[in-house]
């Protein structure tokens, strides 16, 4: 495995890759690596010739009181990890090669709509933030595939409106949310919880599982988002929000829509988890 982190080495590399006809796909991570993010680069393995890995950890999408400065940097173990699972070139480029001017004064890339609701609205800017260190991925490595988890729902909409929008020559491919055996979605921040709140987190997903049983009963979304947020509380997590969504474009959900996605977050001590679940009705009408 190649390790690079100069874009001018990492442009070498892919032209040479592509003038031998090798196809190219890019999973993008801020490292801390788990069995999620092997399961994205397995992935990529299998649809491509060619596995390329970032790790940045971006500080544009950090909000003030955020974690940016003990977001969990563990490059040494994530590369045996890649290693190990055969990626072919590992890219961590260092703050100044994204942002040469700086962050603040970085040009960024807004998309409307997606991105001031649902975690958008808790965190002012994250999805500008995202949209732009991903743009600016995408355009230095030029992919033929990109490779996302689908455990942030709202955030894989957002890089394919991007994508679209912005005519970018990327195919962005979701990957189902890889989960613990008690039903936790894993997560980097899943590292900041104690043993007692670590037993406390699978609530979450437990209380996604009722709401799609309660979708398919033909509970009306208003009374799944209250129970919904009554059994986080129970459980001793603070809720964000809970909310039944449009899953092509995450507006509110109406009794018309089939395709559904119920979306939480919830502060978990020092932990903010996310977690969603897509709902098909489509059966139901069919029966």
């Amino acid at each position: 495995m190649m390790l690079i982190d100069a874009v001018s080495s990492l442009r070498r590399c892919l032209t040479s890759w592509r003038r031998s006809g090798r196809s190219i796909a890019l999973v993008p991570t801020m490292g801390n690596l788990h069995a999620g993010h092997l399961a994205l680069v397995r992935e990529a393995r299998r649809v491509t010739d060619r596995t390329l890995v970032s790790i940045f950890v971006n500080p544009l999408q950090f909000g003030p009181n955020e974690d940016f400065g003990s977001y969990p940097r563990t490059l040494e173990q994530d590369r045996k990890l890649l290693e190990a699972e055969g990626t072919d070139l590992l890219f961590t480029p260092p703050v100044q090669a994204v942002y040469p001017h700086g962050s603040q004064d970085q040009t960024r890339v807004e998309v409307p709509g997606l991105s001031n609701i649902l975690c958008g609205a808790s965190r002012p800017g994250h999805f500008a933030g995202v949209a732009t260190v991903v743009c600016k991925l995408f355009n230095m490595a030029q992919p033929d595939i990109a490779i996302f988890g689908e455990k942030d729902y709202q955030q894989l909409l957002v890089i394919r409106r991007m994508v679209e929008d912005l005519c970018l020559p990327v195919e962005v491919r979701g990957l189902a949310t890889v989960r613990e055996p008690d039903g936790l979605a894993m997560s980097s921040r899943n590292g900041y919880l104690s043993p007692a709140e670590r037993a406390r987190a699978p609530a979450l997903y437990r209380a996604l599982c009722q709401a799609g049983e309660r979708l398919r009963e033909g509970l009306i979304t208003g009374e799944v988002e209250r129970m919904g947020i009554e059994e986080l509380v129970v459980e001793g997590l603070r809720p964000d929000y809970f909310s039944v969504r449009r899953a092509s474009d995450l507006q509110p959900a109406t009794t018309e829509d089939r395709d559904l996605v119920v979306l939480t977050a919830a502060y978990l001590g020092t932990a903010r988890l996310i977690d969603n679940l897509r709902v098909s009705l489509r059966d139901q009408e069919q029966s």
